[in-house]
């Protein structure tokens, strides 16, 4: 992880050069924007695979010698079959839409997200995926 999250702070330095150029040559303030959103975002990325790579200790990926099969075993649990990203997405889709039509709209959808959002996280914590 050490090796990424150098990559995204060279990345990072990148896009501050390239928007300091940008910015001089053009002029052109949403362009400008858009490149110092993305230096925070590589920064950001940067500093967490850092951080997280300290916490963890040295891993496969880290090492030059390492073969594909000593970082194999369990990587987690992925959830199966879910219907509720679909509900969060219509939900969140129903509250930016709001925005538009009026703030009436807007909290209908604000509570579809917030209930969605609660299905979302506890959708294992009954029925058969339960422990």
């Amino acid at each position: 992880m050490k090796i990424q999250g150098w990559t995204f702070l060279i990345i990072g330095i990148f896009f501050g050069a390239a928007t300091v150029v940008y910015w001089f040559w053009s002029q052109e303030p949403t362009g400008t924007t858009a490149l110092a959103i993305s230096v925070g975002l590589a920064f950001m990325v940067g500093y967490y695979l850092l951080y997280t790579a300290r916490r963890t200790g040295e891993q496969p990926e880290d090492d030059k010698n390492a073969n594909i099969e000593d970082h194999a075993g369990e990587i987690g649990f992925f959830s199966p079959y879910s219907w509720w990203p679909l509900w969060v997405c219509a939900a969140a889709a129903l509250a930016f839409f709001g925005f538009v039509i009026g703030w009436w709209l807007f909290l209908i959808g604000l509570f579809a997200t917030v209930l969605a959002l609660i299905g979302f996280v506890f959708e294992h914590y009954r029925g058969r995926y339960s422990h």
